[in-house]
């Protein structure tokens, strides 16, 4: 396979490749956080407060650092898919993803014509570098990456038929959904939970495809790793911030306020 993607090309020769989740939606966090020296960086706009100019942002802001920024989208829509590819997000996570038949519809989105639907738009793209990349269009298709989330029952149902779409390239575990729709919400570290991630990525390997998900515990990252994933990301930015603060305060008996009422407004 030939492509300009290095992310893409590591997962194709199956060389692992350890992330960290960006959730504070901010360029200097990303920025600092790049300069940590983890292989991929992901920057999540479904469940962090981002939209398409502030991951645009946190794009520019990695940029001049080695890892790769894989982009997180709130759901698998069409326009959405075109919007962040042109803003220079070559490798996508997409969250939600039951079947084969939303998982083919993904890969039209990220294809133009007449492999895929993308509109084709480059001219006014950060992707083409304004035109200044020639022959863009020619290699858009091959640079794009696509990474889906199988996080159900339904989605490990149907993980071969997934994982069996031309055009994915990797399948992300997500360990907090899939715990819920399992019965054990709240619960990723549930035995069940735990054996049913370590069986799919068992399984995603098998169909030749890369495996991936996330944990903040290093044990069990370890284990994934072991057990052929080669996408881990193994920490979140707000989890570490909190925990460090958290203990700081700790060291010198300071008590954190107890929160009751309503949630935040």
């Amino acid at each position: 396979m030939t492509t300009t993607n290095p992310f893409k090309a590591a997962l194709a020769r199956g060389e692992p490749q350890i992330g960290l989740w960006l959730s504070l939606a901010q360029p200097y966090t990303a920025e600092l956080c790049a300069s940590a020296g983890f292989q991929w960086l992901l920057i999540d706009g479904e469940h962090a407060p981002n939209d398409v100019r502030s991951t645009l942002a946190q794009l520019q802001a990695v940029a001049p650092y080695p890892g790769h920024p894989v982009v997180r989208l709130v759901q698998g829509e069409t326009a959405l898919v075109k919007q962040v590819l042109d803003i220079g997000a070559a490798t996508l996570l997409v969250p939600m993803v039951d079947s084969a038949e939303q998982a083919a519809a993904l890969v039209a989105a990220t294809r133009y014509p007449p492999e895929g639907v993308r509109g084709v738009g480059s001219a006014v793209a950060r992707a083409s570098r304004w035109g200044a990349r020639a022959g863009y269009v020619d290699f858009a298709n091959d640079e794009v990456c696509l990474l889906v989330q199988a996080e159900s029952r339904r989605a490990l149902d149907d993980l071969e038929a997934i994982c069996a779409v031309d055009g994915v390239d990797g399948v992300f575990i997500g360990p907090a959904d899939l715990a819920a729709s399992m019965g054990h919400r709240g619960r990723p570290d549930h035995p069940e939970v735990q054996a049913a991630i370590d069986g799919a990525i068992r399984r995603i390997r098998a169909c030749g495809k890369a495996a991936g998900t996330l944990t903040g515990d290093v044990a069990a990252a370890r284990r994934y790793l072991e057990l052929g994933a080669s996408f881990v990301a193994v920490g979140i930015d707000t989890t570490l911030l909190a925990q460090a603060t958290r203990r700081l305060a700790a060291e010198f008996a300071l008590v954190p306020p107890v929160v009751t009422g309503p949630g935040p407004y």
